[in-house]
Parts: C-alpha cells; sequence; structure tokens
C-alpha cells in the first residue's frame, strides 16, 4: 500500500525535480522566465548608466556655463568700478587714475589688462581668470568707460 507524497516530496514523482535545479519544477521556476536569453541579460544596466552619464555630462556643461557667467560679471563690475574710481582722478593725471582704477579693480577680484584716458574719460579693461570645468581655464575681459555726464545733442 503506498502513501500519498507529502509536501516535502512534492516534485519528486513520476516528472522528478525539473531540470533548472529546483524542486518546484515548472517553466518559471526560481522566479525567472526559463526561455531568457543571455544577451538579452543586463541591458537594462547598460541603459541606466548611459542615462546617468547624459545627466553628470549635462550637469558639469550647466556647472561650467555657470563658472564662466559668473567670471563675465565679477570681470564687468571690476571694469566698471575701476573706471568709476580712476574718472573721479581723471584731471589728476593718467597715472593717478589708472593707479587708483587698478586698485578697485584689484579688490573686486580681477587684473587690470587696459587703462587709457580719452579726454575726461577713462576706459578700464578687466580679466578675470575663470576654471569652468576641471584642468580648463579661462579668462572673462570686460572694458568699462566713466567719466561726466554730457548733455545730448539737440536736432535743430
Amino acid at each position: 500500500m503506498s502513501e500519498p507524497a507529502g509536501p516535502c516530496l512534492a516534485g519528486s514523482g513520476p516528472g522528478g525535480p525539473s531540470h533548472d535545479g529546483s524542486s518546484l519544477g515548472g517553466p518559471h521556476a526560481g522566479g525567472r522566465p526559463a526561455d531568457r536569453s543571455a544577451p538579452e541579460r543586463g541591458g537594462a544596466t547598460v541603459c541606466l548608466l548611459a542615462i546617468g552619464l547624459v545627466f553628470v555630462l549635462v550637469g558639469l556643461f550647466g556647472a561650467g556655463l555657470g563658472a564662466a557667467r559668473c567670471a563675465r560679471h565679477q570681470a564687468r563690475v571690476a571694469a566698471d568700478f575701476g573706471a568709476l574710481a580712476g574718472a573721479s582722478r581723471v584731471l589728476d593725471g593718467a597715472d593717478a587714475a589708472c593707479g587708483s582704477a587698478d586698485a578697485l579693480v584689484s579688490a573686486n577680484g580681477g587684473r587690470m589688462t587696459g587703462c587709457r584716458v580719452d579726454g575726461l574719460d577713462l576706459i578700464v579693461t578687466a580679466q578675470v581668470r575663470v576654471a569652468p570645468l576641471p584642468g580648463l581655464s579661462r579668462a572673462a575681459t570686460a572694458t568699462s568707460r566713466a567719466g561726466p555726464a554730457r548733455e545730448p545733442a539737440t536736432a535743430p
């Protein structure tokens, strides 16, 4: 007389254990489809890594643009303040005006690359170094003019 197979012996009947090593049998043993081919394995991981790399590169590009834009603004501010400071000393001579402009350009994080007097106006060129990306160094340059206000020309 044979006794019915208990839960521990399920799958060990006439069909025997399944060929994938699981004792439960069936086409989806172990939670994976039996017909999954090897070339498809890991495809989603590669896709996800590629998308992540794109996000990182876009972020680096955006950070580089932001750094360059900030440097341009800093160069403009340094040139504007230098020109205003130097314009107040134009009557004392070009050396005094450019010395005053250079002090203010340096105080604003720039380097004065040009200074000239044009009548009562002072024209100052300032440069700010920026490294938007590691290993990449550039210079942002700005020129400003300052002098006394002039009366607008009126048409007859």
